[in-house]
Parts: C-alpha cells; structure tokens; sequence
C-alpha cells in the first residue's frame, strides 16, 4: 500500500479517491505546513499531494527517496523546485483548466468593483449612511465600450475576454505570442506591444503565468505611462506587481484604482494597500468556487493515482515522461 502525504486539507472528492487504495496522511495544522514539518513527514512517502501555498524545496525533495510524484493543487508551481524534481526523475503535475472560469470571473468582479466603487458604497451603507441620490454623490467609471488590456492570453486571459465582450470593451492582448487570426477574431482582440497595452487600455489585467523574470513588471515606469484614470487588476501573481510602487501611484493620482487578488508578500498586505479606498482586495480567491476546487482536487489526486497504477499523469510541467520515472 503506498503512502500519500496531503500537505493541508482539501475538498472530499480528491481525499476518496486517493483513500480507496492507499495509506493517506492529510495536514491539518491551523497554519500552514513548516518547511521543518514536510521534511520530517514526506521520508517515508511514495506521493505529494501539495498546495500551492506550499514550498516544496530541494531540500524537501532530497528528503524523500521514495517520492514518485508532487501533484500541486493549483495552476500555478512556482512554490516547487520543480527542475530539481525533475533531475531525480519525479513528475510534477498542476490543475490547470479548472480555474479558468473561476478566475475569469473574479477578474470581471474586481474590475467592476474597482470602477464602480462597491466596496467604498458598502462600507459607507454599513456605517455612516448617506443622505439621498445626489447629481455629483459617489461617481465611478463606466466599463461599458471601455479598452481592456489582458496581459497573458492564455486561457485564463481569454476567457477575461470573452467576460469583457459582454460590455463592448475593446480587446487589447500582449504575451510572448502572437494567437492565430482565428483566434483574435473570435474574441474580437488585438495584439500589441507591452508598452502600447500599458499606454492605451482604461482596465488592465493580469493574467498571465509567473516566472522570476515577471517580477515588478509593473512598477513605477509602468504607472507613469498608464491613463491617469485607469485601473489595474491582478488576479496572477502578487511580486509582478511592485506593491510599494502601486500605493505611490494611487496616492499621487497616477492612475485612478486597483483591484488586487494576490500580494507580493503574500500573505502579508502592504499597510498603504488597507489604507487605500480605490482599491478592492480579495484574499487570493482566484479559483475559490466549490466547483473548481473540486475540480482541482479530483485533477491532483487521479494524477497521484494514475503514477501509482503505473500510468502516465496528466499536466506534467517538468518533462519528467512516465517511462523516465525513477522508482
């Protein structure tokens, strides 16, 4: 019976199947798994089941000799050491697909957010109340016929496309390619430069994959080249964005809001973004909804067990094929 290490807890649908066959050990500790902790539990283990929130280093990898495979719960798998993984023959797999639409549609929600000032009329409505409809009282901006600039067109930025569709926007896209023509008229969308996307587009948003070369991709040169009332939203990850950088902009009227999902010291929040009423901030929910947590789970744990059963796992990001495998 081979042994599964769950580095938190997830939703039951992933934990049945992995349970049918095999000897499951689930994190449940309040906070997060210590680096301290994994390496003390992951010796003795054929499989890693770890969340993103997880850092799964070269060190934790070397203390598991048994490891066949680390299936990260989550898009993204820049919290594992995933080259190192790979020089010692363990595939690691992510769940794409399952957040696309999730995060989609919390891009369109804090882009609406943002320019319609829901979090702002909230907290008003729920203290001091307001004195009645008033010509100049409260006055956002209208998405409607607005241009929007996706930056990464993968599948994530173009189903933000397809949302902004619905509000006439204009589609502006960038990413190191170019999609087919096919593509780009289907979802009615332009390709341009970094810099023209960040200089012409009243919302931008985030959405593209993360690597070390992206951070602080947006920062003060980029705030100072975007329209003093626009609007920027990252649902991706929080170091492309120079957070220190963000504030000054929006304290200094640069550009008009923000709608923010993920931190660049994440978990911690920059004390100037709470401060800050032109920006709504949501506790990296990207994918929060039961359907694609559900959906992840199911994806990270079939690929624990199809490795298990000797077959090939789905969405393997680091090259490691199932007849390389070292066991």
């Amino acid at each position: 019976m081979a042994k599964i290490l769950v580095a938190g807890e997830i939703p039951e649908k992933g934990l049945e199947m992995l349970l049918e066959d095999h000897e499951v050990e689930v994190f449940t500790g309040e906070k997060l798994i210590t680096e301290t902790e994994l390496k003390e539990r992951i010796q003795d283990k054929d499989a890693l089941l770890s969340l993103l929130s997880t850092p799964v280093s070269k060190e934790v990898i070397d203390q598991a000799p048994h490891l066949k495979i680390i299936a990260n719960y989550g898009a993204g798998f820049n919290n594992i050491d995933f080259e190192h993984a790979a020089s010692k023959g363990i595939p690691t797999t992510n769940t794409p697909i399952a957040s696309t639409a999730a995060t989609a549609d919390l891009t369109i929600a804090l882009l609406l957010a943002a320019a319609r000032r829901v979090a702002e009329g909230d907290e008003v409505c729920r203290t001091v109340g307001f004195n009645g409809w008033a010509p100049l009282y409260f006055r956002g901006r209208e998405v409607t016929g607005k241009t929007i600039g996706v930056v990464g067109f993968g599948q994530i930025g173009q189903a933000v496309a397809k949302r902004a569709a619905a509000f006439d926007m204009k589609v502006l896209y960038t990413g190191p390619n170019r999609k087919s023509p096919q593509v780009e008229q289907s979802l009615n969308a332009t390709y341009v430069s970094f810099d023209e996307l960040v200089a012409e587009s009243d919302f931008i948003t985030i959405n593209c994959a993360y690597n070390p070369t992206m951070k602080h991709m947006f920062s003060t040169k980029q705030f100072e080249m975007m329209k003093p009332t626009a609007y920027l939203i990252n649902c991706a990850r929080g170091p492309i964005v120079d957070e220190a950088a963000l504030i000054a902009a929006l304290e200094g009227n640069q550009i008009e809001g923000a709608g923010i999902d993920v931190f660049e010291f994440e978990p911690e929040i920059s004390d100037g973004l709470k401060k800050l009423k032109s920006v709504v901030l949501t506790p990296h929910i990207g994918n929060a909804t039961y359907e694609a947590r559900d959906a992840m789970a199911i994806m990270a744990a079939g690929n624990i067990v199809k490795i298990l059963k000797g077959e090939a796992p789905s969405y393997v990001i680091n090259g490691v094929k199932k007849e390389t495998i070292l066991v």
